[in-house]
C-alpha cells in the first residue's frame, strides 16, 4: 500500500471520528497520518530510516526551524493531550492541523515523495 493511500486512510478515519465526537480517536489517527507523511518526507530527502514513534515525529516537526511557524504550531497542538487542550490558545481540530502539516510536507518534498 502506498504512503499516500495510508495517509489518506488515517485522515479519513480521523475525520469520521471527529464528526462522531470522538476527539481522542481523531487525534490518534491525525497523529498517525502526520507520522506517515513525515517518514515518507524523510525517506525521500535521503535521510536514514528513522524509527521514532508518532509523538517523536510531531516533536521533530515542532523543532524544525525551517518549517513555517503555523506548521510547527499545528504539530504542537497535536502533541497536546485531550485533557490539556483547553489550556492552549490554539484550535483543537486535529484533522485541520494534520492537513496543514501534511500539505507542507507534500508541498516541500524531494521528487518522488508520496507518488
Amino acid at each position: 500500500m502506498s504512503d499516500s493511500v495510508r495517509i489518506d486512510r488515517e485522515l479519513s478515519m480521523a475525520r469520521a471520528a471527529w464528526e462522531q465526537g470522538q476527539e481522542g480517536k481523531a487525534r490518534v489517527c491525525a497523529r498517525r497520518a502526520v507520522a506517515l507523511a513525515d517518514r515518507a518526507w524523510l525517506a525521500a530527502a535521503g535521510h536514514p530510516l528513522w524509527q521514532g514513534d508518532t509523538m517523536a515525529h510531531l516533536q521533530r516537526i515542532q523543532q524544525e526551524v525551517e518549517f513555517p511557524l503555523p506548521v510547527r504550531q499545528a504539530a504542537e497542538r497535536l502533541t497536546t493531550s485531550v485533557t490539556r487542550r483547553h489550556d492552549t490558545p490554539f484550535t483543537c481540530d486535529p484533522v485541520s492541523d494534520a492537513g496543514l502539516i501534511i500539505a507542507h510536507l507534500t508541498g516541500h518534498r524531494p521528487s518522488g515523495l508520496l507518488s
